[in-house]
């Protein structure tokens, strides 16, 4: 493929697609039940879902099930640029570094695959932003149009500036989330490659680890970036609930106690284990067709 290898990038999209496409009903009830209590925002005061499952079925029930797949396009188009970005920059910047290493690469690096993974994350978060906007105000209920009379309609409304709301906490928890998920999946699969070789028994245990340390890691700094991604632009200053991030966590703690940074964590966790497994199971056979 020439003197450089796109390989790492096109099966990081494609992987992440096939991830996205069979978990996104998960993430949707997670979005929900994270904008929901806002005791200062009266859009989302009111606690019209007890759990994830009450959520799911209530959903489904008063909206449809197809509202549960609400956002579903834009979400497929973050992955398709955050995924690629973000695993391809991963695998190529390790490579590069392992290369560079006196051992030639032939022992895993933690300090170095963290750098590259939280710079990979960050990055490709930050591109993919205008997506994660759209995807969160589409699942939350209030934009029912398609993809691109939403995008036309918050960039006429909010301006540019609107389309990049919440990048900072989306920036922070994405590179948080590659500086857990990554090194610790593939040091879970160097260690597990010696008792269950490397075939897709490791590639599950492996992926399911790395899962649970993100997403303890991520919720808090998710909470805070839907909440800010789900806040329209005003004029009036005053009315702005969330002034940034500090603020958001601030606010939150304050007006609904330190719990509150944990809600979804149920269906953070529930989405990123199968997410995780689906992405890293179909990343690994498609390395292993080419």
């Amino acid at each position: 493929m020439g003197d450089r290898d796109w390989r790492p990038f096109i099966y990081g999209g494609l992987a992440s697609i096939v991830a996205e496409f069979g978990t996104f009903p998960i993430d949707t009830t997670k979005t929900r039940l994270q904008i929901q209590g806002q005791k200062i925002d009266p859009r989302h005061v009111e606690l019209r879902y007890t759990g994830m499952v009450d959520c799911f079925v209530k959903t489904s029930k008063q909206e449809g099930v197809k509202a549960l797949y609400c956002g579903i396009w834009p979400a497929v188009l973050r992955q398709a640029t955050y995924g690629t970005i973000k695993f391809g920059t991963y695998y190529s910047l390790k490579k590069a570094f392992a290369a560079r290493r006196a051992d030639g690469g032939t022992r895993e690096h933690l300090a170095t695959n963290t750098f590259c993974a939280a710079f990979a994350g960050g990055l490709s978060s930050a591109i993919a932003n205008p997506t994660d906007v759209l995807k969160v105000r589409m699942q939350v209920g209030d934009e029912k149009r398609n993809i691109v009379r939403c995008f036309i309609d918050i960039h006429r409304i909010e301006g540019v500036a609107g389309l990049w709301r919440g990048v900072a906490p989306t920036s922070q928890r994405a590179a948080l989330i590659a500086a857990v998920e990554l090194p610790v999946y593939d040091a879970c699969k160097r260690r597990l490659t010696a008792p269950l070789g490397d075939r897709p028994l490791n590639h599950f245990v492996s992926s399911l680890l790395a899962s649970l340390g993100s997403a303890v890691a991520s919720t808090p700094l998710d909470v805070v970036r839907t909440r800010l991604m789900n806040q329209r632009k005003v004029r009036d200053p005053s009315i702005q609930i969330y002034k940034g991030t500090v603020d958001c966590v601030v606010q939150t703690v304050r007006s609904e106690g330190a719990r509150a940074l944990y809600k979804g964590f149920i269906p953070t966790w529930l989405r990123m284990g199968p997410w995780n497994i689906i992405f890293f199971l179909t990343y690994e056979q498609l390395k292993a067709l080419y």
